[in-house]
């Protein structure tokens, strides 16, 4: 049997997922949690052969906690399933080690392959996301400008950012202003917007 954990943080999605999987005769779902942070506590405990992670998870995302399992429980391949099939979602997921990337909206015979075929050591990326994360090209963010730009996504003042990343009130223009050329947007709030449209935060 494939034994499965399943984070997703909507409760009928995740029974739903949970009973279809279930239906597939060599498919056991050992897990489920519908928080970020609950992952890497359940996988340790369950010891699961195939992680299906969601990206926006509440307490930490399933691409923080893929990272995580692949150091803490290198014997679990993770697959990302998502609703926003966004280019800079899949550049991050496969940095943190995730062995496919699917979009929520195809048929569960496929996911039920593509947990078959990440445990045998391939990778599978949703094609039409493959072809727009290439042509995206990379995120030209910085560490420190993802970092501010996020501190900014609430609407905060220079000075609020500058404490919550604890940089000067100038390092931080500077970072905004870097990160609003790279995003060729005029403010910082449609930087955020856009940067969250690539997947890039």
């Amino acid at each position: 049997m494939i034994k499965v954990l399943l984070a997703e943080d909507q409760g009928m999605m995740r029974g739903a997922l949970a009973l279809l999987l279930g239906l597939e005769e060599d498919i056991e779902v050992v897990a489920q949690v519908g928080a970020g942070d609950e992952i890497v506590p359940a996988a340790l405990d369950a010891l699961p052969d195939v992680a299906l992670l969601d990206i926006e998870l509440p307490g930490r995302s399933g691409l923080d906690a893929a990272a995580d399992l692949r150091t803490r429980c290198p014997d679990c391949r993770v697959l990302i399933l998502t609703t926003f099939g966004r280019p800079g979602y899949l550049r991050r997921a496969m940095e943190a080690g995730a062995a496919g990337f699917l979009v929520k909206d195809g048929p569960v015979e496929e996911l039920a392959a593509a947990i078959r075929r990440v445990l045998a050591g391939e990778t599978v990326i949703d094609p039409s996301l493959a072809a727009a994360a290439l042509s995206a090209g990379p995120n030209p963010l910085t560490a420190r400008e993802m970092d501010v730009l996020n501190a900014a996504a609430d609407g905060a003042t220079v000075a609020d950012i500058a404490a919550r990343v604890y940089l000067s009130e100038s390092t931080v223009r500077n970072y905004l202003s870097s990160a609003i050329g790279k995003t060729g947007t005029r403010n910082r709030t449609e930087a955020v917007r856009a940067a969250r449209r690539q997947g890039w935060l």
